[in-house]
């Protein structure tokens, strides 16, 4: 199974018209499927909080929207998704690469691991964390449940689920 080509299958299956994506190593392949559906407007961002206020205006204009982007800034993400997504109880599936966790090779990406699912939870937004490439199945229902539920929802994707570094 290609899990880039059926992630963007089941965006295109719920609707999720307008992608920003923020580049990362492990993202790579989603972000070049994403690219190139017709079906989805694809806008790269600078940072992920311009691309959280990127899919604000998406959806106020009518648009399901999605953010694909690293966990090592959450940090900077934490206002506007208090204060924009959830405040306006704003549906936003956030496809998020879960760098420092297991198989990754970059040390300094490993603080920002430690704190991750923390500080998701202390928002209170639903997390799913994608270890074996099977876990691309619940991905579907994912996104049914944060259209449903009208909130941000993190689907955190670390380094075995994309296949690991070619350290293998």
């Amino acid at each position: 199974m290609n899990i880039d080509k059926k992630i963007v299958d089941d965006l295109v299956a719920n609707d999720v018209s307008f992608v920003t994506t923020v580049p990362c190593k492990q993202l790579a392949g989603v972000i070049d499927e994403v690219e190139n559906r017709d079906e989805i407007f694809h806008i790269p961002s600078n940072k992920e909080d311009e691309g959280m206020g990127l899919c604000a205006g998406a959806f106020m204009g009518g648009k399901r929207p999605m953010i694909i982007m690293q966990n090592t800034a959450l940090g900077v993400t934490l206002n506007t998704l208090a204060t924009l997504t959830q405040f306006y109880r704003m549906p936003l599936p956030m496809l998020i690469s879960y760098r420092g966790e297991l198989r990754e090779p970059v040390a300094c990406q490993v603080e920002m691991a430690v704190h991750t699912k923390a500080l998701l939870a202390q928002l209170n937004i639903p997390t799913y964390h994608f270890h074996w490439q099977k876990d691309v199945e619940e991905f579907d229902n994912i996104l049914k449940y944060t259209f449903m539920s009208n909130k941000p929802v993190a689907i955190l994707t670390d380094a075995n689920f994309w296949g690991g570094y070619g350290d293998q």
